[in-house]
């Protein structure tokens, strides 16, 4: 028997958009009504269900309590739960026996309670296309009650709809619907996750990639979700911070987002080629472009300008180019905001994460089995860009900068899938391997990139030294063009070294 599972979606806006959600007729006077819903939140002392992906919470509605054990997951969609009515608001050891919790703690675990989750939620059952769709609307905060303050608490605005019978496709329509009425964002954060962030006060931190969890019983179709979905989590993560903040780390790993979900399609193409296929790839690399501009503006300002003010103390000018840069900069990042504010942004998204889960693609592509097992579809892919590495980083010492830059791509599309596919490779022979197949690649990799960024540079400084600013801007954008053109003899060296270490080394999945 298989584990119970959620089909969920979760969006989030500001609560006066909730507030006007309420009123939508099509939700009907139930929508006007609202329960509160209170919740605790445990966990042993040492956290050792966070640790292991489990959350346990024990709810009171009305006059009872229901205990929910939740397995971990992206943020997105499926989540496998456990439910249970219990006599009171604490851990129920009777009922965790249903649960893999009981193997995980045993009958005699203490668990303390970490934070509270109080909100008002309105809900109902309405028919969407053959579907039954259960809509949320939850308005309240988390709260730390160990906190000396009352002030230590977040917010919670947001909306669930989860499946309740159906198909679901139709819950991307309505949530299509939804974000036509008020401007919603994706939601991948959960309750529990608002609550640990809180109690260790890491709210509004920048966030990297996480590992991808496949196993080997997966299929090639289930591993690309849980890719994407991890990708698609990394973005929305960051682009909130980003909204906050202009923050140049958060914009860097927005961007490392999108290039990772841009590279697992591109490693899945033959999967994932339907009718869609091209149009969405096109449209996130146009919605993307201005967080590139933004970045290697970044990139300049943070590491070539002081390294060039260093070298040339007593050039007034580069003071002046430094300031015009920081300009540009400004309105790069004006235009990323922009950009992430759009309601064409906000629609992509739900598109993108509904075609993940619901496109054509899924039916197999040209005889290409979307259930054919992860592992062996994995090696394939990682056979094909391997041998795509060595064959275009032939004589790369006299390649230009454009035959270099497809080096680049193809070197990266290595590493990240390499990356991705890691947990499907976990002997211990296969785990050494790959540990060092990984330094070598983030070496070459690393080698190119600064080599991409001086070419980047080098065109920044071009259309700067030929536009018509001041004199003094001119001639320091002259200035340092020739001296970031003496960095490249070094990097190259580095690259041309990386590559033959790399060729050299046996594939960790063979």
């Amino acid at each position: 028997m298989s584990d119970p599972k959620e089909i969920e979606l979760k969006l989030v806006c500001d609560p006066s958009d909730l507030a006007a959600l309420r009123e939508w007729p099509r939700l009907g006077a139930k929508a006007r009504r609202t329960d509160r819903l209170e919740s605790i939140y445990f966990d042993t002392s040492e956290r050792l269900l966070q640790a292991c992906g489990y959350v346990l919470r024990v709810r009171q509605t009305g006059d009872g309590y229901v205990q929910t054990v939740k397995a971990g997951g992206d943020g997105l969609i499926e989540r496998r739960e456990w439910e249970e009515p219990v006599g009171g608001p604490e851990p129920d050891h009777d009922a965790l026996r249903k649960t893999p919790l009981a193997k995980l703690v045993g009958k005699k675990a203490k668990f303390a309670a970490l934070f509270a989750v109080s909100v008002e939620r309105a809900t109902c059952l309405i028919s969407q296309g053959s579907s039954q769709i259960e809509i949320a609307l939850d308005q309240g905060r988390v709260t730390n009650p160990c906190a000396e303050s009352g002030s230590d608490a977040e917010a919670i605005s947001e909306i669930e709809l989860e499946l309740k019978q159906g198909a679901a496709e139709d819950l991307f329509t309505l949530a299509r619907e939804i974000c036509e009425r008020v401007p919603v964002r994706l939601g991948v954060v959960s309750k529990a996750e608002r609550g640990f962030d809180l109690i260790d006060g890491e709210g509004g931190r920048v966030h990297k990639a996480e590992p991808i969890d496949l196993s080997d019983d997966m299929s090639a179709a289930d591993a690309f979700r849980a890719i994407a979905h991890g990708c698609l989590r990394q973005l929305r993560l960051n682009e909130d911070v980003l909204l906050d903040r202009h923050d140049m780390d958060a914009l860097h790993q927005a961007r490392v987002a999108i290039r990772r979900l841009r590279s697992a399609m591109s490693l899945f193409k033959d999967l994932l080629a339907d009718e869609r296929f091209e149009s969405i790839k096109a449209e996130l690399k146009r919605l993307s472009e201005p967080l590139g501009r933004a970045r290697n503006l970044d990139v300049f300002l943070s590491e070539t300008m002081p390294a060039e003010i260093s070298r040339h103390p007593d050039q007034d000018e580069l003071l002046n180019l430094e300031k015009h840069l920081q300009r540009l900069r400004a309105e790069a990042y004006g235009v990323v905001v922009e950009t992430l504010r759009s309601e064409a942004w906000r629609r992509f998204l739900i598109d993108l994460v509904a075609w993940i889960n619901t496109g054509r693609w899924l039916s197999g592509q040209d005889g290409v089995a979307c259930d054919q097992p992860a592992r062996p579809f994995a090696s394939g892919v990682l056979d094909k860009r391997r041998r795509q590495v060595k064959k275009r980083g032939r004589d790369l010492a006299t390649l230009s900068i454009e035959e270099r830059h497809q080096v680049r791509i193809a070197v990266k599309k290595l590493r990240y899938g390499a990356e991705f596919f890691a947990s499907l490779y976990e002997g211990k022979k296969e785990h050494k391997r790959q540990k060092a197949f990984a330094l070598v690649l983030a070496k070459l990799q690393s080698s190119l990139g600064s080599l991409n960024d001086i070419a980047a540079g080098q065109q920044l400084l071009e259309r700067v030294a030929g536009s018509d600013v001041v004199g003094s801007v001119q001639f320091a954008a002259g200035l340092t063009l020739a001296d970031i053109e003496a960095k490249e003899q070094k990097l190259l060296a580095s690259a041309v070294e990386a590559h033959g270490e790399l060729i050299a080394l046996q594939p960790f999945w063979r």
